[in-house]
Formats: structure tokens, sequence, C-alpha cells
């Protein structure tokens, strides 16, 4: 399927994704909108190259899929809340919780081998 030429066009850059909304024609010249994510990686050498996957929404499944769409952003939110829990923020998390633990010293379980117990599996 060939691509049409946009007609209206919105850009969205997140980081190394950008997401990009199109408004395009059909042969019947009715819209249709595509929503592609363009992701950005980089290899070893440091050239990079991009992966891109894209949506097709017709006007006849708009009204659903943006009804679903708010219902699932709303939940997440209501969940989780707004804060973005990035990977920076789960090592800094990390680091938290080691100073913390060293602060208030705990016997750790994991380190002896007196709380293992020797499972034959043919046993189970």
């Amino acid at each position: 399927m060939m691509e049409n030429e946009e007609i209206f066009s919105k850009v969205l850059r997140a980081g190394r994704r950008t997401y990009f909304f199109d408004v395009r024609a059909t042969k019947a010249d009715d819209y249709y909108l595509t929503i592609t994510e363009s992701k950005k990686f980089t290899n070893d050498d440091g050239s990079y190259h991009y992966k891109k996957h894209k949506i097709y929404l017709y006007k006849e499944d708009f009204a659903e899929f943006k009804e679903i769409l708010a219902e699932m952003t709303d939940y997440i939110i209501s969940e989780k809340g707004n804060e973005v829990i990035s990977e920076r923020h789960q090592k800094d998390f990390k680091k938290e919780y080691e100073k913390t633990e060293t602060e208030t010293p705990v016997a750790d379980a994991s380190k002896s081998t007196e709380n293992f117990t020797d499972i034959d599996f043919d046993d189970i």
C-alpha cells in the first residue's frame, strides 16, 4: 500500500522515541489517521538506526479507540500517579534502599546457606 501525502501532521518528541500523527486520505478521498512510533537505536560502532511501528486508525473506530485510550490512561494515572519511574529513578531508589539498609543492619538470610533446604526433584 503506497503512503499518501500527509494532509495534517503533528510530532511528539519523547526522548529516544518520536511519535508522528498524520492525517492521510484514502483513494475515495476520506481521511484516516496514522500514528507512527520511531525509536532510535545506537549500534556499538556509534552509527544508529530507527525502528518504526505504525497504526492505521479509521474514522469508524475513532469513538471506541478514544474511549478505550482515555479509560486506559486514566487507569494508569489513578493507579500509579503522574510520576515517571525511569531507569535513573530506579537506580537512585536502589541506592536509597541500600543506604537505609546499611543504617539499620538486618541479618541477610540470602548470604547464609543455613536456611537452604536440599530438595530432590524426584520427590516432587
